[in-house]
C-alpha cells in the first residue's frame, strides 16, 4: 500500500461518514476505509486527534498571474493553498491580460498542472473586463472553462449582463458577480457609517452591494439562469438572497471568514490590511452574515485571496483593496464557528469542500472506496498565532495578522500524494 492514514476522524457529509477510522490509498485512489493492518510506503497516524475531510476548494482567489506576479503567482498562490488544506482553487480573471481568450486559459491550466493541486481559471464575462462586449463563451468553454466573471468590478450595463446570463442557459456556464455599484461607491474606501465619519474618509454605502445583488437576481430570474453572488457582506444582500432562494430562483452565494469575524471598527487603526472590497461592515451586518452561513443561505466560504505588496498597502487611503486568506480560512472558521459550537464538522466540510465544487460543476471529491483521494487533514485544537512573515503567499496582507486561531491544517493530500505537511 502506498499510503496508510490511521486513527483519523474522517468526516464526509456526502457519504454520512463521521468516525475515527483508517484510510488506505493506492495509485491516488481510496482502496480501504476501516481497520487496516498492512505495510505501507508511508503512514500518517492521526492518533485519534486529527480530522480528515474532503480537500478544501476555494472558488474565489486572485493569483495575479499573468501580469501582476510581483503580488502573487500561480506557484506561490498554490503553495499558500496547499498550506491551507486546499486541493483546488478557482482563479479570478482580473489579470494582465485579462482571462478573456483560450490562450490565457491554457496558460493558467498548464502552469497550474505542475503544482500538484487543481488550479482552475475563471474567464471574463466581457472582453478585457471593459463591460462593452461579451467574450466568446463557446470558445472559452472548449478551453475548459466552467464559470465566468468580471470580478473586481460589476458588469455595469444591465442589458449586457442579462444577455450573458441568457447565453448560459444553453452553454451551462456559471456567472459569478461582484456586486458593487461603482457610482454609489464613488471613491469610497471603507464602509460608510460611523467609522468612516470618525476617520474622515469617503465611505462605501451598503446600497452599492444590495442594489447589484437585487439586479443580478432579477436578471437571472427573467431568463431562468443561474447566478452566483460573490463575497456577501451586508444584511441587505443576505435578506435579498434568502428571499430569492425561498422563491426558487437559481441563486447561490459565498462569503469570506473576515465578514463573519470582524467589523469596520478594525479600520480605526488606519491599517490598509483591513481594507477589502466589499469592506468590513457593522456588527449588524456581521451577525447577519454569520446567521446566513449557519442557516444555509450562504452556500460556501471562500477567501477572496487578494495579494498586494507591502509598498502598495503602506498608505491607508491610497492602498488597493484586498487581503490574503488561503492559509487562515480553515483556522478562522474553526475558531469562530466550530469551537463555539455553532457549526458541525460535517457542515464545515460541506461549505468549504463540497458545495464550491458542486456550484462550479466540478468532479465531486468523496471519502469513499474507489474515489480519488483528496484530503485536508487538520488538528482542530492546534493553537497558533498568525505571523504574516511565515505565510507562503508572496504578499502578507492578512486581516488575521497577530490573531491566535484554534485549528490548523497538518497534511494536504491531492490524488493520493502528500503535497503539504506541517
Amino acid at each position: 500500500m502506498e499510503l496508510l492514514i490511521k486513527n483519523v476522524r474522517a468526516c464526509d457529509p456526502q457519504t454520512g461518514l463521521d468516525r475515527v477510522t483508517d484510510i488506505g490509498v493506492e495509485n491516488g485512489i481510496i482502496t480501504q476505509i476501516g481497520s487496516i493492518s498492512v505495510n505501507a510506503d508511508r503512514i500518517i497516524d492521526g492518533g485519534g486527534r486529527l480530522c480528515a475531510i474532503p480537500g478544501l476548494f476555494d472558488m474565489h482567489v486572485h493569483f495575479r498571474d499573468p501580469g501582476l506576479t510581483y503580488k502573487e503567482d500561480i506557484i506561490t498562490g498554490a503553495n499558500a493553498a496547499k498550506a491551507g488544506g486546499f486541493t483546488g482553487v478557482a482563479c479570478m480573471p482580473n489579470t494582465r491580460p485579462a482571462v478573456d481568450d483560450p490562450e490565457t486559459v491554457r496558460y493558467i491550466f498548464d502552469k497550474g498542472k505542475k503544482m500538484g493541486i487543481d488550479v482552475i481559471p475563471i474567464a471574463c464575462i466581457t472582453k478585457g473586463m471593459k463591460g462593452e462586449e461579451l467574450c466568446d463563451f463557446d470558445e472559452l468553454k472548449k478551453a475548459g472553462i466552467t464559470a465566468i466573471s468580471d470580478d473586481g468590478r460589476p458588469v455595469e450595463n444591465a442589458e449586457l449582463m442579462r444577455q450573458a446570463l441568457e447565453k448560459t442557459v444553453d452553454n451551462g456556464l456559471l456567472v459569478t458577480s461582484h456586486c458593487e455599484d461603482l457610482k454609489i461607491i464613488n471613491g469610497g474606501i471603507i464602509n460608510k457609517g460611523e467609522i468612516s465619519e470618525k476617520l474622515g474618509v469617503k465611505g462605501m454605502d451598503r446600497a452599492s452591494e444590495d442594489s447589484i445583488t437585487a439586479r443580478e437576481i432579477c436578471l437571472a430570474m427573467s431568463c431562468g439562469a443561474r447566478i452566483h453572488i460573490c463575497h456577501v457582506s451586508t444584511k441587505g444582500s443576505v435578506n435579498i438572497i434568502r428571499a430569492a432562494k425561498r422563491d426558487g430562483i437559481k441563486v447561490t452565494c459565498e462569503t469570506a471568514p473576515h465578514y463573519f469575524t470582524y467589523t469596520d471598527e478594525k479600520l480605526l487603526s488606519r491599517d490598509a490590511d483591513y481594507r477589502m472590497s466589499p469592506p468590513l461592515r457593522t456588527e449588524e451586518d456581521r451577525a447577519a452574515v454569520e446567521a446566513a452561513v449557519l442557516d444555509g443561505t450562504i452556500d460556501c466560504i471562500i477567501t477572496d485571496h487578494a495579494p498586494h505588496s507591502a509598498e502598495e498597502k503602506a498608505d491607508f487611503e491610497k492602498a488597493p483593496n484586498g487581503v490574503v486568506g488561503l492559509e487562515t480560512s480553515l483556522a478562522a472558521t474553526l475558531t469562530k464557528l466550530y469551537h463555539t459550537g455553532k457549526m458541525s464538522l460535517s457542515r464545515i466540510a460541506e461549505i468549504m469542500s463540497v458545495n464550491p465544487r458542486k456550484i462550479m460543476g466540478l468532479e465531486p471529491i468523496r471519502i469513499a472506496v474507489g474515489e480519488r483521494c483528496d484530503l485536508c487533514i487538520f488538528d482542530p485544537d492546534y493553537e497558533w498565532e498568525v505571523i504574516p512573515e511565515e505565510l507562503n503567499s508572496k504578499s502578507k496582507n492578512s486581516v488575521f495578522k497577530g490573531e491566535r486561531l484554534k485549528g490548523k491544517n497538518i497534511y494536504t493530500i491531492c490524488r493520493g500524494k502528500v503535497v503539504f505537511s506541517l
